[in-house]
């Protein structure tokens, strides 16, 4: 098995968005914030390369959105999914899964691309199975108010309509390999997928929004963003064994 850190790209949030709770002086330590209180943030992904699957976790922002959207995000860096996977000597094509942690946009917008005449979509893996879970794929279809806006209908439903999406069924089942095994956590959105590889001597999770970043590591450092804090509070609380 080989691990392959993909970038994506970077983009801004607002710093209080992202740590909830936490006094800007505690978090602008580990995340120095700019002029509009905005702290920038890589979006990483994983490829896994294992046999004769390619396996990539998560899929960043994306380049389909109008400059309005992106306008918001102030995306910057050099990096882009298609570049990075270049670097790892790969393709799109080449992708045999596309698992996704969960639904929100900057996790799953690079799923989708326009088609060639721009007058609708095609998947960006053509050769790809998509991976979420029943319960997380009707809550992101059917979104609450509150996350409405990072569930967007153009980086999901044309995966349905490709005919490559798939489920996961449970916390090892075996689907992704003898080698991945899933957590499911529900505080940041439900049903959000942590994949948990069996690499080497260890076990390497990708924890998603789980731990944005290595600044909310600590007690409470929780984003405000999330469905259920406390929730969040107690799943990390347990991941990192206390």
């Amino acid at each position: 098995m080989k691990l392959h850190v993909i970038n994506t790209g970077n983009f801004k949030l607002d710093g209080g968005a992202m740590f909830g709770v936490v006094p800007k002086s505690l978090w602008s330590k580990t995340n120095p914030a700019d002029e509009n209180n905005m702290c920038n943030w890589a979006m990483r992904c994983l490829l896994i390369e294992e046999g004769n699957r390619l396996i990539l976790i998560d899929n960043g922002l994306g380049d389909k959105q109008d400059a309005k959207f992106y306008s918001h995000y102030f995306l910057n860096g050099d990096d882009t999914l298609l570049n990075s996977l270049n670097k790892a000597g790969f393709h799109p094509d080449d992708i045999t899964d596309m698992f996704l942690t969960h639904l929100h946009f900057d996790h799953c917008g690079g799923s989708i691309k326009y088609n060639q005449d721009r007058s609708g979509f095609d998947t960006s893996f053509k050769n790809a199975s998509y991976w979420t879970n029943a319960e997380h794929w009707e809550w992101a279809t059917k979104p609450n108010y509150r996350e409405k806006p990072s569930f967007i209908k153009e980086n999901i439903l044309p995966i349905q309509e490709s005919g490559q999406l798939k489920f996961i069924s449970g916390e090892d089942s075996e689907q992704l390999g003898a080698s991945i095994s899933i957590a499911y956590m529900r505080g940041h959105t439900d049903a959000m997928m942590i994949p948990k590889i069996k690499y080497k001597d260890k076990t390497v999770a990708f924890v998603a929004d789980l731990l944005p970043s290595t600044g909310h590591i600590p007690l409470p450092y929780v984003m405000g963003y999330d469905t259920r804090p406390l929730l969040t509070l107690t799943e990390t609380n347990k991941r990192n064994g206390r």
